[in-house]
């Protein structure tokens, strides 16, 4: 097995891994999910505290304009998720990712692989989503528990009483679906070993689980055109995020090389 220290550094829980591609100023892990699972699950098994955050084209987007997002992800092991940033990698490095983890399907598949009979608390999404999300976890992946502890619609007068459900829950996993960079804020400013071992920042995960939101078809998820099925379904709240998100990301992607071939001259 993997240890963990071979993807981030003893005793911490920041992405800076031996094997990193740096998108946008982010150090992002560049190592199959086999081993970033096996380094998951030794850091749970030695108790050290973890945090998740999943880079998407999106992602790159906001942590270029919004330097709190960017410096709690410094805390963060930070996980290539989408054909973005694939594209980012092969025009920096001349190759993409070792392996592309989608947050909705890696998060499951992480759980499925971790022993033990762990307990998994939920925060975040609608009212009502983070329940049904966690029964739909319970009949696919009945391994663990799960414990719903809020909906993401609090505010910070209410967030000290979801701290304290949340300690009293003595989860192990603690999935926080606030969308980005909400939910990676609040993990880096209250989550720690108080709450759990492992903080992950799931987005949509709960929507897709509850069946708020339709995964695409497999084989549209194969051509890896996933943001285009969501697009079409939402097209009054994803334009933005595409139509002018993804040009800007790849003009931003592009910029960075060309100061990089700058630099080396």
């Amino acid at each position: 097995m993997m240890k963990a220290s071979a993807l981030w550094p003893a005793g911490s829980s920041r992405g800076e891994a031996g094997a990193s591609r740096d998108i946008a100023g982010i150090a992002v892990t560049d190592h199959s999910g086999a081993a970033v699972i096996a380094a998951l699950a030794d850091a749970l098994s030695s108790g050290r505290t973890t945090r998740i955050a999943f880079l998407n084209a999106h992602c790159v987007n906001i942590a270029r304009r919004d330097a709190a997002y960017k410096r709690a992800l410094e805390r963060f092991l930070v996980i290539p998720d989408g054909i973005g940033v694939d594209i980012a990698a092969r025009m920096l490095y001349g190759k993409p990712f070792t392996e592309n983890l989608n947050g909705t399907d890696f998060l499951p598949r992480l759980l499925a692989s971790l022993d033990g009979r762990l307990r998994v608390a939920l925060i975040g999404g609608a009212p009502g989503v983070a329940e049904r999300a966690a029964t739909r976890l319970a009949v696919e992946i009945p391994a663990h528990d799960y414990l719903v502890v809020s909906d993401g619609f609090f505010d910070r007068k209410a967030c000290a009483g979801v701290l304290d459900h949340l300690a009293l829950a003595k989860a192990d996993i603690v999935l926080v679906a606030m969308g980005v960079p909400a939910q990676e804020l609040f993990i880096a400013d209250h989550l720690g070993e108080r709450y759990g071992r492992l903080f992950v920042g799931v987005g949509a995960l709960f929507d897709f689980l509850a069946g708020n939101v339709a995964r695409a078809p497999l084989a549209i998820r194969r051509l890896r055109m996933e943001w285009a099925w969501r697009l079409a379904l939402e097209p009054g709240r994803m334009w933005r995020r595409y139509i002018l998100g993804n040009p800007l990301f790849l003009f931003g992607i592009l910029r960075d090389r060309l100061r990089r071939e700058r630099d080396d001259v």
